[in-house]
């Protein structure tokens, strides 16, 4: 399950995505280039928080959990070679 933060991160990140893929398909782009580059740099920002939030929200939410120990016999395991 997606925590509130990841969801808002991710559709910050899609939003400035869909504007630099305009931006970069616009007929202005030919002429100057200046506007995608902003939404490029607006684009890589909001990547870059949704990577780091999930970073931090999945080290959290994938703590180690201790497993019971499993018995193994004895009868079954062979020497191992020296």
């Amino acid at each position: 399950m997606e925590c509130s933060i990841c969801a808002n991160l991710e559709q910050a990140y899609l939003a400035s995505l869909g504007e630099y893929i305009e931006a970069r398909s616009s007929v202005g782009y030919r002429v100057s280039t200046k506007l995608a580059a902003q939404k490029n740099v607006e684009m890589e920002r909001a990547r870059y928080e949704l990577e780091e939030h999930r970073s931090a929200c999945a080290s959290a939410v994938l703590a180690p959990v201790m497993m019971p120990q499993r018995e193994v016999p004895t009868t079954k395991l062979r020497p191992l070679a020296a």
